[in-house]
């Protein structure tokens, strides 16, 4: 049986009262596999990348319906499935994963487990990641046949980011960010960037999520296709956000962050942006890829 996720969010986890400590060592296995980023990670032969409220980042790979490989620290863990009342759970040797998905985020706590798998009480990360949502859009047209001569996927070691401009207005804000292409290949972007947030301490603002649109405020919008960069070659998407507290949900003070963590479609290597935002409402979305700065406005 796959394994599947369920609603069960960190703060039911935290209600246990569980403590952060280091981690032991574990049964070490060697953890391989081409990263790719599905909407759930119970995927067989896909790997997916947390963010973790200590600012590391925790890697899991899916090799077989019944196992997953997860390193943490430069460290590789093989866990198995386990019985579970709700969410996904895996055990082996002295550590335990437990995720599940609601509200837009895959969220995660790695814990110390006893030889049998059961928990001791002992938390070492908390970790989300943004699980991408479909926006509500006139469905695309069916893409057109694979071009075998197109360009590789580009990975972020060639990839460099800077701001670009960006709209206010109405309690809105949209900022553009360009994507350059620093190799001495073409490379090519499809679809839309995964992206989060890091506050001024490093940490990972979990309680972000991030959702994909086809447009942002400001803008009308346009469906997802492939883009081209020649080597020196620059792509653009906007990320989107409100600064206003939605008071009604008792939201008096926005979190803020200090940096834009962004990995290119089927890759796992993050590319950074220093930029500050308050995303109020625990929200940012983003755009696909395009070839220009400014879009055209269509016409009317």
């Amino acid at each position: 049986m796959r394994p599947t996720r369920f609603n069960l969010t960190i703060g039911l986890l935290a209600a246990l009262g569980i403590s952060v400590a280091g981690c032991s060592p574990s049964e070490a296995v060697p953890v391989t596999g081409e990263a790719g980023n599905p909407a759930l990670a119970s995927v067989e032969g896909t790997t997916v990348s947390y963010a973790c409220a200590s600012g590391r980042e925790i890697t899991v790979s899916y090799p077989d319906s019944a196992s997953i490989r997860l390193t943490h620290l430069g460290q590789g863990y093989a866990l198995t499935q386990v019985p579970a009342a709700d969410g996904a759970h895996y055990a082996g040797a002295d550590m335990e994963w437990v995720s599940s998905v609601q509200n837009g985020q895959d969220a995660a706590v790695l814990s110390r487990a006893s030889a049998t798998g059961s928990p001791t009480g002992v938390v070492l990360e908390r970790c989300a990641r943004p699980v991408r949502t479909p926006a509500v859009a006139p469905l695309p047209p069916p893409p057109e046949p694979a071009d075998p001569a197109q360009a590789p996927p580009c990975r972020g070691p060639q990839l460099k980011l800077e701001e670009a401009g960006g709209d206010a207005g109405m309690g809105n804000r949209v900022a553009i960010v360009e994507v350059r292409n620093l190799g001495a290949a073409a490379c090519s972007l499809t679809g839309y960037p995964s992206a989060s947030l890091v506050d001024d301490r490093g940490q990972a603002l979990a309680t972000v999520r991030t959702e994909t649109a086809p447009g942002a405020y400001f803008r009308k919008g346009q469906a997802p296709s492939a883009v081209t960069l020649a080597s020196g070659g620059r792509a653009w998407f906007d990320v989107a956000w409100n600064v206003v507290p939605h008071e009604a949900d008792g939201e008096s003070v926005c979190p803020t962050a200090t940096r834009l963590r962004v990995t290119a479609p089927n890759d796992t290597s993050p590319v950074w942006l220093d930029h500050r935002l308050t995303p109020c409402g625990g929200l940012i979305r983003v755009t696909p890829f395009r070839t220009v700065a400014e879009p055209v406005p269509p016409q009317s």
